[in-house]
């Protein structure tokens, strides 16, 4: 194996450039100095030939890489708070708003279904503008319906407001897409997987934060029905702070913001109908949506029932219930990073392969423990099967975005964004099939909806990529196609190549060859530390 792979992975802002240093997950130990003459030792982290982070201190708060991560993640924290605050008070609600199950059930659907146009609109948005815009704008924006929340009467606008408050989860794209940019490829596994599983954590944090808040505004003399209309200021408040810090304090790209790097030139703008051609054409990409939608989705769904499910089932209290949904959430904590984790372990000894084949066993185990939490009987085993399909399933999500960066260079924003939108739809899809109505009960609903991401996990093996094989298919043979090189530089065009525009694709084709098996002999071309190409 060659020595100086920089295994950076690439986005889809052309022109980008990077420096940087970072705690402890690193990709090349030996550069743990950067000498006073060398023009990235403007980073507090060693970083590659792209200014990628090739370390990860989740303890630091460096800029720019650690803080990008950090405003990234607590940005799709908060949002989550915002998204399922209202889940945990389904039981009051409903009885203040004379809310049916069937209410209720198509609430949960709206408060996802939002997010599947943002999301896509987010994608777009980070490909030719940059994720702090995004970030920054989705808070601001979406805060307002968190305060409206206060102001309900009825169903038809309890549910008109979660699904624009669901708007707010567009910020999972711009997170990822934001660690994508900064990290080297050969962490972005466990980085994503830190950032989207530390996000998700939202779902947990919100089953216990909000009984919480409701329980010390009625010590404080507010009836229930005035309590839980309350408790929504405090999502919201969060909200509009996180929009603040992401605006001052957030930078784009190691190099700086995109606008100012546009200006000076060192970023040249793309058009979004080719951004857009090339993540809607690649077969990939649509895989991706149905991975996501039944891993992501089908954790989306529990945040919305799993609280009312062992309030009911087992006659828990309000606050009981809350607290043993809120551990379904908080195992994002270390379960989506492990699956990161795992899937950059698994490239390091079998290629994309690896990847591939860990997220169809997360993916799939997780989905099995689901059939089981549906027909447990007692409140211990019901506990434990939650706790199992959990962790498959939030590994699974981890996973799979050790994978999704690598499907294309152009087109990162985008593909983040559909990808991120399949989540949604599988949650909107599984809550109108399952639990919505009164055909199913919630236990059924579960089994059934782990019995059909069992299915819908198939697909993983359809995913081939020439330059680096499939589960089942090796690379392929020919000798041009085979190269990461043709890989990345065919969503250029002739013209668009000679102008230079595809380099930051060639350089991201240098970087990408730690996808490659061990086993193959890796003929390494090493990019200058020190480059900096004109269009990326």
């Amino acid at each position: 194996m060659a020595t100086n792979e920089e295994g950076s992975i690439g986005t889809s802002l052309h022109g980008v450039t990077a420096r940087e240093q970072v705690f402890s997950f690193s990709v090349d130990p030996s550069s743990e100095t950067i000498q006073s003459d060398d023009p990235t030792a403007k980073f507090a982290l060693p970083v590659d030939s792209e200014h990628r982070a090739k370390v990860f201190k989740p303890l630091s708060f460096a800029k720019p890489h650690m803080r990008a991560f950090h405003l990234g993640w607590i940005s799709f924290f908060t949002c989550f708070i915002s998204t399922f605050a209202a889940a945990p008070l389904v039981p009051i609600i409903r009885d203040n708003l004379d809310l049916t199950k069937t209410d209720v059930g198509n609430a949960g659907v709206a408060s996802v279904s939002g997010a599947i146009f943002s999301r896509l609109a987010m994608g777009a948005v980070c490909d030719l503008l940059g994720a702090r815009y995004g970030t920054a704008f989705s808070l601001m924006l979406t805060a307002p319906t968190v305060f409206s929340m206060s102001f309900v009467t009825g169903p038809v606008g309890y549910l008109a407001v979660r699904f624009m408050i669901g708007f707010c989860l567009a910020t999972f794209v711009s997170c990822q897409y934001w660690t994508s940019v900064m990290f080297n490829g050969k962490i972005i596994g466990l980085v994503n997987g830190c950032a989207g599983g530390w996000g998700d954590m939202g779902g947990g944090v919100t089953q216990l934060l909000m009984p919480m808040v409701f329980h010390v505004i009625k010590l404080a003399g507010a009836t229930s029905f005035m309590a839980w209309r309350i408790s929504f200021f405090i999502p919201g408040f969060l909200q509009v702070v996180m929009g603040i810090l992401v605006l001052t304090l957030g930078q784009d790209l190691p190099d700086g913001n995109v606008s100012t790097l546009q200006k000076s030139g060192q970023v040249s703008k793309d058009k979004f109908s080719k951004v857009f051609w090339f993540a809607v054409k690649n077969y990939r990409t649509w895989i991706l949506f149905v991975l996501y939608g039944f891993s992501m989705g089908i954790e989306l769904t529990i945040n919305n029932v799993i609280s009312g499910y062992f309030f009911d089932r087992f006659n828990l209290k309000l606050q009981t219930a809350g607290i043993v949904a809120a551990s379904f959430g908080m195992a994002n904590f270390f379960a989506r990073p492990f699956g990161g984790y795992a899937s950059d372990l698994a490239a390091r000894l079998f290629g994309m392969r690896g990847r591939l084949w860990i997220l169809w066993i997360f993916q799939t185990v997780g989905a099995l423990f689901c059939i089981w939490l549906g027909r447990a009987s007692s409140l211990p085993i019901a506990i434990l099967a939650m706790m199992l399909f959990s962790i498959g399933t939030q590994a699974a999500c981890g996973a799979l975005f050790g994978v999704a960066p690598f499907v294309s260079r152009r087109s990162l924003g985008l593909i983040s964004g559909l990808t991120g939108a399949g989540g949604n739809f599988g949650s909107g899809l599984t809550q109108l099939l399952f639990f919505s109505t009164s055909r199913f009960s919630t236990a059924d609903g579960l089994s059934l909806m782990g019995a059909m991401a069992v299915l819908c996990t198939v697909p993983v093996a359809f995913i081939h990529f020439p330059q680096w094989g499939s589960m089942f298919l090796r690379p392929s043979t020919d000798g041009e196609r085979s190269r990461e090189e043709y890989y990345y530089s065919s969503e250029w065009t002739e013209d668009e190549k000679r102008q230079g525009l595809h380099e930051g694709s060639i350089k991201f084709a240098e970087n990408s060859r730690s996808e490659r098996s061990r086993k193959v002999a890796l003929a390494d071309f090493p990019t200058p530390e020190t480059g900096t190409p004109t269009h990326v």
